[in-house]
Parts: C-alpha cells; structure tokens; sequence
C-alpha cells in the first residue's frame, strides 16, 4: 500500500516567545504630532513581562507553520463516531458571506430585517418537515444547549399540569451528555441497561407516575436503530411521561425515518453535524429543537410568525420558557444548513443517508475479521469495534495513536462506555472508497502489526512533531502556561 502519512518537510517551531529579540518589532508608529496624555492609573495595563518581540515576517511565518499542522475535514478523513464530521460545502460558505446576511447587525429593525427572518422562518420549517415535528425553534447554540432546551420544554410543560415529576430515564447507549441536562434541569437519572438496543419491557417496567421523560438516542450510540422505539413511546406516554429524542445521529435518517412521527415529543437538531456546517474549534454551532402541537407554546420566546407579507418577533408567549440568549440563533450557521438543504433538496437528503450507511457498512465488512464486533446488527451510519482480543496486550489507544503515524485522525475512543475499549467509527456519505479503501488497508495493517510487532503501537505515534504523551500527568498536572527560564 502506499503510505498516506506524515513526511517531507515538518518543521519544528519555536515558541513565539522563542522567536523574541529585544528592541524588535513588526510595526513602527508616527511620532506623536498633539499633546501626550496619560490614561488614568486604574486604566492602564501594568508592563507585560516576556511580551515577544517579534518582526512582522516571523510572526506570518511562526503562524504559518503552526497552521500547517491542523488536521480538519479539509485537509483528510475524519471518521469520530457520533460527531458526523462531514466536508463543508464551499457553496455554504459563500451563502454565509452574502453582504446583506454578513453585515446585518444584530440589532437591526425586523422592517430591516424581513430577508434574514424569512430565511430562519423557512428553515425551521424545512427542518419541521424532514422531523416530523409541527414546530421547531432554531434558539440553541449547541447541541447540548438544544438538550438542555428540550429538557427545559419538557419540565415547564408538566409544572404547566401542576406536577415537574422527579425521574428521567436515560439507557446505556444514549449520547453522553444526556444525564447533565437532565441533571440541570433539576431531574434524577435513573439509567435503564440494554443488550445493544432498549426493550419496550424494560421501559414500562421502569415508568412510574415520577417519572418526567425518557432521553433516547436514536441510532442509538451503537449506531444501531431502536427497533422497539414506537412501542416504547407507548409505554412512557402511558404514564404520562415524554420522550426526549438526542437527534446527534439523524444523518442515518434523512428521508427515510422521521422521528416525530414515531411518538418522540422533544428532539434536538445538530446543523454542524448532519446538516454540514462549520464543526471545529468549539464553535459556533446550532442545537435547534423540534417539539409536538402541544409543547410548541413552552417554546423559548421571541418565536418568528409570519405577518401578512413579511415576518416578525412574537414576544408574547405567557407559557414560554423564557430567553436563551441575546440573539437569535448563530445566523451565519443558519444560512449554512440552510443552504445545505435547498442545495441537495429531498431527494439529495435521502442520498447522503444512504450513501453514510452503506460506507459505514463497507468499513464494518473490511474490518469486521481483524477487529472485535461487540453487536451483530446491522449498522447505520457508524460502526462500533472493540479491542478485545487484539493480540500483544495492544489496545484501543494504541491503534487510535499508530493511525495517526500512518496519516489517518483516529476515530472516536472508548466511547460508548457500554462498549470496553470501544473504536467508534464514522465515515459520513461525504468520503469516497478510495479514502475508505486507505483508511482500512490502514487498520488491517495495524491489526497485523499488533500480532507481528506490538511495539509498534506502543512507541507510536513516531513519526509526528510530538510523540506520545503522559495522558494522565498531562490531564493531573497539565502546564498551560509559558515561563522565560534564565540560562
């Protein structure tokens, strides 16, 4: 096979304060042509010690090279389960950058406004049509947030009938977050175990008149789908709980399932995962929710409504579960899935699920005889392996650290917990098999080398800037903080 990974020219750099020479700078100031003025004591910012000096051509050249060691979508694979980190199509970008949707500030008037707030109104409506949801509300930053939001919803709705309830039910394969925002909103977590997917059973037997909800993933963590979903909204609508969907893993849905008309009364959207909008850097994000008829007034407010003609905020939402934040959504985000959608349009949609399985299944296949199968089912949109029985005492972490010596970002690790020594793998509909075809020829080769010469996954990574860490010093003891030592 032909090597992917690290070579040619990688070179070591300094720090920038490394780089310093006193009396250096990159910029040269006019002399001072009116009167000199102090800034009041409390206002002026005491001497930096150490502050670099720098010339202008080693700071574009220090940034430059620590730029050339990024690994994004743009630049390879990036197969981490459970994230769907899928290329950004550059037709979003442009959308983005439009002038009247860039520089429209955020305090413009609605009569100003009418274009950016058609756009949102549309797209919650694209977004209610693909769920099944008659509502949806495109407030949340993050998924997470959206979680907290549906949860916030869910808990307002039953204080509305003079009751919160105390329990939340949450199984062993939903996403990871899910007991934090049910914790935050007040709830106790009871988890529910399952054997790869959740019993309809093990759910009625576990429902009581305390119990607010249930937080279901679905494809769950496994990436496999809950079969028993529909029945197991039954038995939680029985005892007048509501069913909380994690829509992380709606890219294994589009066009095909809609989870609003099994019976899920919450879901959260993820638009930087399934609907390809910027993923890195922590943000920004967009964690939209879609709910039922009935829960729609305990929406966060101001809702857009259409007015006649045009759009506008409606604030007056008495069962409202209040505002999120400052604004509306992260706009620009907006836009992005926006475009994604009218751009593949529902019949694209439906392709890019079908493609996202079947190369989830193609790696599954090529793998499936080199590495554990915890679940016989068949897989969706991710594939999950372990490394039990990998030979030389050789374990997850070392295969995720040998793929990055062989050019590939490792995939999702340890995760989920159900799974002991979980490789979490995602491969999205965006790649194709020729990228999928290295990335196997890649872990096939390190399942062999596992049993020919373990220290190669040991030592590894070898062939990168840094080589491995200490995990557990660097998590206990980590140094954040750059110090000028004399010599």
């Amino acid at each position: 096979m032909n090597e992917v990974g690290t070579g040619g020219l990688a070179l070591r750099e300094k720090l920038i304060f490394e780089h310093s020479r006193p009396g250096r700078g990159g910029c040269r100031l006019p002399e001072l042509d009116v009167p000199g003025a102090q800034l009041p004591a409390e206002l002026a910012r005491d001497d930096i010690e150490g502050f670099p000096e720098v010339s202008e051509v080693e700071v574009v050249r220090h940034f430059t090279r620590l730029s050339s060691w990024n690994y994004g979508v743009d630049s390879g694979f990036y197969p981490l389960g459970s994230c769907t980190m899928k290329y950004n199509p550059k037709v979003n970008e442009a959308a983005a950058r439009i002038g009247g949707f860039a520089l429209l500030h955020p305090y413009t008037s609605e009569d100003l406004s009418q274009g950016a707030l058609a756009l949102i109104h549309h797209l919650e409506e694209l977004l209610g049509e693909i769920s099944g949801f008659p509502a949806v509300c495109l407030h949340p930053a993050a998924g997470a947030h959206g979680e907290l939001t549906g949860m916030m919803v869910i808990r307002a709705s039953h204080e509305k009938r003079g009751n919160p309830r105390r329990k939340v039910l949450i199984p062993d394969t939903a996403h990871g977050t899910n007991p934090a925002s049910a914790a935050l909103c007040g709830y106790e977590v009871t988890p529910l175990a399952s054997n790869g997917c959740l019993s309809a059973a093990t759910v009625a037997a576990a429902m009581d008149e305390e119990t607010a909800a249930i937080m279901i993933t679905n494809p769950n963590t496994l990436g496999l789908f809950e079969k028993e979903l529909a029945a197991i909204c039954t038995a939680v609508h029985a005892k007048g709980g509501l069913v909380y969907c994690d829509g992380a893993n709606l890219n294994a849905l589009l066009g095909i399932s809609r989870p609003g008309d099994a019976g899920i009364d919450v879901m959260h959207f993820n638009l930087h995962k399934t609907f390809s909008t910027p993923h890195g850097g922590g943000g920004p994000g967009a964690g939209p929710i879609g709910v039922t008829k009935e829960l729609e007034p305990f929406l966060p407010r101001p809702r857009i409504v259409r007015d006649g003609d045009g759009y506008r905020f409606d604030r007056e939402r008495p069962d409202s579960i209040g505002r999120l934040r400052a604004f509306y959504g992260n706009f620009a985000v907006l836009v992005r899935a926006y475009t994604y959608i009218r751009m593949l349009g529902a019949a694209g949609l439906r392709q890019a699920t079908e493609m996202a399985v079947l190369n989830a299944n193609y790696i599954r296949s090529r793998l499936e005889g080199h590495f554990h199968l915890p679940h016989t089912e068949r897989s969706l949109h991710e594939v999950v392996f372990s490394d039990q029985h990998l030979p030389g005492d050789c374990h997850t972490l070392d295969v995720a650290k040998r793929l990055i010596d062989l050019g590939f970002h490792p995939p999702t690790v340890y995760f989920p917990l159900v799974i002991k020594g979980a490789l979490m793998i995602e491969p999205t509909e965006t790649e194709t098999k020729e990228s999928l075809d290295e990335f196997c020829a890649a872990m096939v080769r390190i399942a062999e080398e596992a049993r020919s010469s373990p220290e190669l996954l040991k030592e590894a990574p070898r062939r990168t800037l840094v080589r491995r860490l200490d995990e557990v010093l660097a998590a206990r003891k980590p140094r954040l903080r750059w110090r000028h030592e004399n010599p």
